[in-house]
């Protein structure tokens, strides 16, 4: 069966039969949009076209197994699996000002291999198809609605590197903004890499209204190449122009992501080169919490005080700063927690 998300087939299989563009457009609206069930969406056909339609093409492409609601806030877990059998995790993030966010997954596993983030863990990587990513927002987007909740924002902050995944990530924007799709604002929609300069400006290029959240870090070299190996590929240097670039282009600021991790990258010394690394890129600067994972046990969290005096460092020095409460940690849905271990054999991406 070929996907909903064929556009190009069905418009084909609506010009084979001489319908008026309408009832698709109907079609699509209430099944991208509202997020309503695919019986109901596909009453918008004529009734002599819906069995062949249905026959035709398949809403899903990703089997929901399991569900895990947090008892502390607003967070739910998403297992889902792939055709073939794999895992891979979303997370709904409702918060007290009513907003709702879908953090997606564009690979199964993670090549990044970032110390602190139990996804690098894993023996799995291989890349989602647009399909495979777009179906967790239809399947999240559902549970939304049927809660009387609208999705506001959709990050790309789950598992895997969006930029090892190019292709399919820029598929599934281009149907996320498309008018005859999800119609979502590019604003709405963030991509969070640990830095790859090529796909950044790529990203950048091809969608400049997408905002852009970078997993930083440190800027030390010997302590970024330890928590982020990638940082021995893609040096200080280079992100650092690439950061600027993007920033030129987009005209917009750049999200930067900083663990914080009691005595690796929260001394002195990392109060005092942060703000000189950025003092020339328009950014606001996002200090997360470390969640613990148990290949990590090395690693420990800032303290709350650590914590306060740090971002008030950072303001001191002129950064915009906000300090960021992970959502979902009793169901391991915090960031750098998606991972399920009951299944563990490599694919080829």
């Amino acid at each position: 069966m070929t996907s909903i998300f064929a556009q190009d087939t069905i418009d084909a299989w609506r010009r084979e039969r001489q319908l008026d563009p309408e009832p698709l457009r109907r079609l699509r609206a209430s099944f991208l949009r509202k997020f309503e069930g695919w019986k109901r969406a596909v009453e918008h056909l004529p009734p002599e076209h819906r069995d062949d339609f249905r026959r035709r093409f398949t809403p899903h492409s990703l089997t929901l197994a399991d569900r895990r609601d947090s008892n502390l806030d607003g967070a739910s877990k998403l297992l889902f699996r792939t055709a073939g059998d794999l895992p891979l995790e979303s997370v709904i993030l409702r918060v007290a000002s009513g907003r709702t966010s879908l953090c997606v997954s564009s690979q199964v596993g993670c090549a990044a291999r970032c110390d602190f983030c139990a996804t690098g863990r894993m023996d799995i990587v291989k890349n989602l198809s647009a399909e495979e990513i777009l179906d967790q927002v239809v399947q999240a987007g559902q549970i939304i609605a049927a809660e009387g909740r609208r999705l506001r924002n959709i990050v790309f902050m789950g598992m895997g590197e969006p930029l090892h995944n190019e292709p399919e990530l820029h598929r599934a924007l281009a149907l996320l903004v498309d008018p005859l799709s999800f119609n979502l604002h590019p604003s709405r929609i963030m991509v969070s890499t640990v830095g790859i300069p090529p796909g950044m400006l790529r990203l950048a290029q091809l969608h400049p209204q997408v905002r852009l959240a970078l997993s930083l870090h440190s800027v030390r070299p010997d302590v970024r190449q330890t928590l982020m190996p990638i940082s021995l590929r893609h040096g200080l240097d280079e992100l650092h122009s690439a950061m600027r670039e993007v920033t030129r282009i987009q005209q917009r600021e750049i999200m930067v992501e900083y663990l914080l991790l009691a005595g690796v990258n929260d001394t002195a010394e990392d109060l005092r080169l942060l703000p000189e690394f950025l003092r020339d890129i328009n950014v606001h600067v996002n200090l997360i919490p470390y969640n613990p994972i148990d290949d990590a046990p090395h690693l420990a969290a800032s303290s709350p005080e650590r914590s306060r005096q740090f971002a008030a460092g950072l303001k001191a020095a002129g950064l915009r700063v906000t300090t960021r409460y992970s959502l979902g940690s009793d169901v391991a849905a915090a960031c750098g927690q998606l991972v399920r271990g009951h299944q563990r054999r490599r694919v080829n991406a």
